[in-house]
């Protein structure tokens, strides 16, 4: 009697041990969804070359000493919030980063790659702009932060954020030692408490990706006066930028 039930306990094990390979071995397929090569007419193209690749930035120029950067979300091919920022930041120059393996850029995203060409960007730009306003979209939010913690900003607008990746993925896969696994944890807690550039989060009431409660959670880690909560009403986490409040929020800090 004994022997079926341990064998059936050592088929669940050997299943469950090869479910934990297999997120492990694909989990990056789980984060990223890099889109096909685009264009935007009116820009043009910055190449940062690293480690044999090429990430492609979208450039919409403007001369000045003000420049915004956006950080997309995972699935986003960031040509399409070109109009919002045009609208938002009318005198600012555009870099808009096309993440490792996404668009036209070669190689493979990762937590570490997408937060080295962010400081890559800064870096290459930063005589010629040196105020230089960062906003990060959902996955984003997690390389936005990041770059403000290590180069001096003039503001940080974080769309949609999270409080920690792997926590989210962890509620979402629960049976599994998720915390273990993850490589790209994103845990933009850390870094709120270091940013000290005048930050604005901006969330969706009814978001059904990123949880309110994981934003609110990233929002009670900044120091005292250095953020700024807005809810965006009657949208999710894919609609919020159909709102009229959503452009105005984002140019509010111009």
């Amino acid at each position: 009697m004994l022997r079926p039930v341990l064998t059936i306990a050592a088929i669940v094990a050997v299943l469950y041990l090869a479910c934990c390979i297999l997120l492990f071995a694909l989990q990056r397929s789980l984060i990223y969804f890099p889109h096909p090569p685009s264009s935007a007419q009116g820009t043009s193209t910055l190449t940062l070359h690293a480690e044999g690749t090429e990430v492609r930035v979208t450039v919409k120029p403007r001369t000045g000493t003000a420049a915004v950067f956006y950080f997309g979300g995972n699935a986003e091919d960031v040509h399409h919030s070109l109009p919002d920022l045009e609208a938002a930041f009318p005198g600012h120059a555009l870099y808009l980063m096309h993440y490792r393996g996404y668009g036209a850029s070669t190689g493979k995203p990762s937590e570490k790659n997408l937060v080295a060409d962010g400081l890559a960007l800064f870096d290459r730009v930063r005589t010629e702009h040196p105020q230089v306003v960062v906003i990060g979209r959902s996955l984003g939010s997690g390389v936005a932060i990041q770059l403000a913690t290590s180069r001096p900003v003039s503001r940080l607008i974080l769309v949609t954020p999270y409080d920690s990746l792997v926590e989210i993925a962890a509620r979402q896969y629960s049976i599994f030692p998720i915390r273990w696994l993850m490589q790209d944890k994103f845990e933009s807690w850390r870094y709120a408490p270091r940013v000290t550039a005048p930050t604005l989060l901006v969330e969706a009431e009814h978001d059904e990706i990123v949880p309110r409660a994981s934003t609110e959670a990233l929002f009670g880690h900044f120091s005292t006066g250095v953020a700024t909560l807005r809810v965006v009403r009657g949208t999710g986490h894919n609609t919020i930028q159909e709102s009229p409040e959503y452009v105005a929020l984002l140019g509010g800090g111009r």
